[in-house]
């Protein structure tokens, strides 16, 4: 995903819900800190962004963005790229993430605006969800020094217990000792 693409993503998004603020999380919100220039391919290889209207107590909204614009639309066959829409409580995050989110208000945008999760909350939620992809993107991420290992442990020490698979808590526990305490 790039900018330009997130922006279109808004733009439509906000056009379909009649509503300019969205929470982007997954890879897409990365974007919010960086452009795609100074990130490594492994972490803007997504062609999707997971966009969660504010203000969308029933998920009407959400399922609204799904069906204009997610995988498989008419949106994503004409341009490549799509939206998940997604609620709030899609992602697992760390406590405290709302006070750190990232505004992405561009020109391009226009009346959308995605507030995207911070850097390294985004990381530590990666981490949670534990799949392979999500280690390469946080790898990639830690190896260009776009985040840092200490508040990423930080991070992942502040993410609610009760929704992370103690498996995959683990796992992220050890990767992040790994990289610590290199052997």
């Amino acid at each position: 995903m790039r900018r330009a693409e997130l922006e279109h993503l808004l733009r439509a998004a906000s056009h379909i819900v009649n509503q300019r603020d969205f929470l982007v999380v997954g890879s897409a919100a990365i974007l919010g800190s960086f452009d795609e220039t100074m990130l490594p391919a492994a972490a803007t290889r997504s062609d999707e962004a997971d966009l969660a209207p504010y203000d969308d107590p029933d998920g009407e909204k959400s399922f609204a963005v799904e069906g204009s614009l997610g995988q498989g639309s008419m949106f994503h066959d004409t341009f490549g790229y799509f939206a998940d829409g997604v609620d709030f409580t899609t992602a697992v995050v760390p406590l405290g993430w709302e006070t750190r989110l990232v505004v992405f208000d561009t020109p391009g945008s226009q009346d959308g605006r995605g507030l995207c999760l911070e850097p390294h909350d985004l990381a530590a939620s990666k981490l949670a969800a534990g799949r392979d992809k999500d280690y390469e993107f946080v790898t990639a991420l830690l190896d260009a020094d776009l985040i840092g290992i200490r508040l990423l442990a930080e991070r992942v020490d502040a993410l609610p217990r009760e929704r992370v698979l103690p498996g995959f808590l683990r796992r992220a526990q050890r990767f992040i000792d790994m990289r610590l305490h290199p052997s």
